[in-house]
């Protein structure tokens, strides 16, 4: 097998997309570099901007070829803001000493360009077997309404549900090759408003103090056990992220307490059923609170065995290790991709990623080029 024949700049291409700040909302011509080497490639390029008037998510769909095998690669252009502490400016793609600097380097525009990189090298290997697609979303980092979650209907619409999706995420915490990941916890967040009658501290008996049932909510919430995990999940994990009063005094009692919290559930739960508990508890310590529950992901996994085997055979083939195949960690657009066909994820080492001076080694660029090619033509391309 012999690939990297294209002689397509990897560090170049990923420099050219870490030059433009697409700190979400914001594109700033990010999905127009990932087109135009794409249409050099022979893609037909299709925009799909979705949401509100003025207020639209960017994505991009690029497929070559119509026949099957169809594999899909997803990723996103967005990134986070790089607040400070820099000392490689964040949008300048830098180059030092074998690394290349800038906000999205591992998260996720390094991936993206590695893909990009490995479909030249097969484009220029020739005889292309089956169709290669690319989504490409503006908002992965932000909301996520109106990004990946609003393509996928338009590809079956259109007749482009892919056999597999691989995801380019940084799925790597030290050195590539660690670790792939075939699932993701679901997640669900909790706004719960506490109501009393305000008072002062001294005649407790004409008020009605919110944040006493509200820590006993918390407590109780927090302190039940909801699973003990099984054998490719861990335990599901509440977290209480805020109780907020809102009170600069000592001798007022305030009229309303509101906790927040987020789950992270394995597939032992779906996101209503614990939409359902939450309430449940809620009406037991504060009868009259308010609870609005937002489920962003469902908890999913994707079968080892068949492409996911072939994957790990890449990656080892290429780093001399066999990964792990992971379903921790945060959510990512693989949850909303599972529902139309079989995903993994596999990208750049994510040990800098929303960091201060996030960056990717050129080396491993060039070494996950190599295993997505690798994986390209064990799938049938």
């Amino acid at each position: 097998m012999t690939l990297d024949r294209s002689g397509f700049d990897t560090a170049g291409f990923a420099q050219a997309l870490l030059r433009r700040a697409s700190v979400t909302p914001a594109d700033d011509g990010a999905l127009g570099v990932v087109a135009g080497a794409l249409l050099r490639l022979g893609f037909a390029i299709t925009r799909l901007d979705f949401g509100p008037e003025g207020k639209q998510t960017p994505n991009l769909f690029a497929r070559l070829g119509t026949r099957g095998p169809h594999l899909c690669f997803a990723g996103h252009t967005d990134v986070v803001p790089p607040g400070a502490g820099w000392t490689h400016a964040p949008f300048d793609g830098e180059i030092v000493d074998g690394r290349i600097y800038g906000r999205g380097a591992a998260d996720m525009k390094g991936g993206i360009a590695a893909f990009v990189a490995a479909v030249a090298d097969i484009v220029a290997r020739g005889g292309l077997k089956g169709s290669i697609s690319l989504l490409i979303t503006g908002d992965e980092e932000g909301p996520g309404r109106h990004g990946t979650k609003d393509v996928l209907p338009w590809m079956v619409e259109n007749g482009h549900v892919p056999d597999f999706c691989l995801v380019g995420e940084p799925t790597n915490p030290q050195a590539m090759g660690e670790v792939i990941k075939i699932g993701r916890r679901g997640s669900i967040s909790a706004v719960i408003t506490v109501r009393g009658v305000q008072g002062h501290v001294a005649y407790p008996h004409r008020a009605d103090n919110p944040v006493h049932r509200a820590v006993s909510l918390a407590h109780a919430l927090q302190t039940h056990v909801l699973d003990r995990g099984n054998e490719t999940f861990e335990p599901s994990s509440l977290q209480i992220t805020s109780i907020d009063v809102g009170n600069p005094t000592t001798n007022v009692i305030p009229a309303e307490a509101v906790i927040r919290l987020n789950i992270r559930f394995n597939d032992i739960h779906q996101g209503h059923d614990l939409a359902a508990w939450i309430r449940t508890v809620a009406e037991r310590y504060a009868p009259d609170a308010e609870v609005e529950t937002h489920i962003s992901g469902e908890a999913f996994r994707t079968a080892p065995g068949g492409v996911v085997s072939l994957l790990a055979d890449a990656v080892r083939d290429e780093t001399g290790r066999s990964p792990k195949l992971d379903t921790g960690g945060g959510t990512s657009d693989a949850r909303f991709i599972a529902s139309y066909c079989p995903v993994a994820e596999f990208g750049p080492v994510g040990a800098t990623m929303h960091k201060a001076d996030e960056y990717v080694a050129l080396a491993d660029l060039e070494t996950l080029r190599r295993v997505y090619g690798r994986f390209m033509e064990a799938f049938g391309l």
